[in-house]
């Protein structure tokens, strides 16, 4: 990002407020009183004025905005808040915090975090920062009339001194930016060979080793169930992508494994879709993108353990060659599928690039897939669910989602639900026409791909598109998982 932070662990002076023109400004929740004794800011009062009019209850965490009585006239987005207040609702208040910034496009923003000991104001000055940069990342845009981007250079800090300068922010701001940049591209835009260009310009700029199976390579390794999908492209362009980060110094530990459904467009396939149901379907490659952003993330942070990245990318077209229900193909591990609906493609191109990816047995495998409406269903947009083959994770995994404020929530993965995709023609179906949990089969019939008892973690991103953004995210395609992906490996929720 080429946004600045100044770190100041003391409060700004009057000096300092009539310089800056847009402020973000939280204190700890107290009494009026109490706070006009601490005088954390010069013009408290007309910010405790204002709340006082608002009359708020204690606990709205909605943001008051109010111009102050300086030459600047200084733009400020004004909080009081519980120290409680968890994750989640503290970064939508940061990006509510921002939004009141917006039309006027400052090029510096002060923040202010009073009242608060160390670590908990450094929670909040991270929630704020992470706002920030996600306001400030520029996203594609195709109008003819002349955009103007975010003029957002600097952040200046008061209250907070961090040794580590929010690096992890500032890491997990740019692969979450990569990845709502590219979910957002038109289909025609960003097709694979398109993506595989962008790619490869992103592995040379971060020395990533990288290999590409091409549909060629694929029919060598006998992987199926991949070209089952991309036969029916025009154009064969579509492939594994396979890229290798290694660590200057590497930790004891294996390999992790990222592992993205990369589908560029999805019409749905011989199945078509409807029209409302089509539309969008260019973000149906979101978790190849959500592998992507993670794997830069941590690259930035120089993380102490390899990572590999797996991006399945094709096309899901209508046409002669297009795969249809009743087929009948063979996966590169040797399992015959039987296709009961070609929209379904997601769970195939992901059968294959599990299956090569776990036989190089990495110590975890996590996949990122917008692979189901029904888990869309089960729990919105706000939520995404995850599914494991490590049932004592699930805790871990809901812990990782509210310290993080991605939120995740876990399904069952039993045995028993395998009677629902059983084929009377092959070994598996791909799906069932009669189930309304296709979220744990979809999972099931994956994890049968996942080999040599390799942990493993699916994400099923119902929320990867959300009106109005979500948490700290100011855009409707929100990028779910990268700061998900970084929190989990770095504090090693998963033992």
């Amino acid at each position: 990002m080429s946004i600045t932070l100044d770190q100041n662990k003391t409060l700004p002076s009057k000096k300092n407020i009539d310089v800056v023109s847009n402020w973000l400004v939280v204190f700890a929740h107290s009494p009026a009183k109490t706070l006009k004794e601490k005088a954390a800011f010069p013009y408290q009062e007309n910010l405790l004025s204002r709340r006082q009019q608002l009359d708020l209850k204690k606990a709205d965490t909605s943001p008051i905005v109010i111009d102050l009585p300086n030459q600047h006239s200084s733009h400020v987005a004004f909080a009081s808040i519980e120290t409680t207040i968890n994750s989640f609702d503290l970064l939508t208040l940061a990006r509510k915090m921002l939004a009141a910034h917006t039309a006027i496009n400052p090029t510096q923003i002060g923040i202010i975090v009073s009242g608060f000991n160390e670590q908990e104001a450094e929670r909040i000055a991270e929630a704020l920062i992470s706002a920030g940069l996600a306001a400030a990342a520029t996203m594609p845009k195709f109008k003819s009339d002349k955009q103007t981007p975010s003029r957002l250079k600097k952040l200046s800090l008061y209250g907070v001194r961090a040794s580590h300068g929010f690096k992890q922010s500032f890491a997990v701001a740019e692969g979450n930016a990569l990845t709502r940049s590219l979910s957002i591209l038109p289909p025609n835009k960003l097709t694979p060979t398109e993506y595989l260009k962008t790619v490869k310009e992103i592995a040379r700029e971060n020395k990533w080793k990288l290999e590409f199976y091409d549909e060629a390579t694929l029919k060598k390794k006998k992987a199926g169930a991949f070209l089952a999908v991309s036969q029916g492209s025009p154009k064969a362009d579509s492939g594994i992508v396979r890229l290798r980060y290694t660590p200057k110094v590497a930790a004891k530990g294996k390999k992790v494994f990222l592992v993205g459904k990369g589908i560029c467009y999805d019409t749905g396939g011989t199945n078509l879709k409807p029209a409302n149901f089509m539309y969008g379907m260019h973000e149906d490659m979101q978790g190849s993108a959500v592998a992507l952003g993670t794997l830069l993330a941590l690259s930035k942070l120089n993380f102490n353990r390899p990572v590999e990245c797996w991006l399945a990318l094709a096309m899901n077209h209508i046409g002669p060659k297009a795969y249809k229900p009743n087929d009948v193909i063979t996966a590169s591990d040797g399992t015959t599928i039987e296709v009961i609906h070609t929209d379904a493609e997601g769970r195939m191109v992901l059968s294959d690039t599990l299956a090569l990816a776990s036989k190089e047995k990495p110590s975890l495998i996590l996949d990122y897939a917008t692979l189901t409406g029904a888990c869309l269903y089960a729990i919105g947009t706000s939520y995404s669910g995850v599914f494991t083959n490590k049932k004592e994770w699930h805790a871990n995994l809901i812990k990782a989602g509210e310290d993080s404020g991605e939120r995740v929530w876990p399904f069952p993965l039993d045995e028993d639900f395998d009677d629902m995709i059983k084929s009377d023609i092959a070994d598996v179906k791909q799906c069932s026409q009669e189930s309304g949990v296709d979220h744990i089969l979809a999972s099931r019939f994956l994890q049968r791909f996942v080999k040599h008892d390799t942990p493993w973690v699916h994400m099923d991103l119902s929320s990867s598109h959300k009106k109005g953004g979500l948490a700290h995210i100011p855009t409707d395609t929100i990028g779910f998982g990268v700061r998900y992906s970084v929190h989990l490996l770095l504090n090693n929720y998963l033992k």
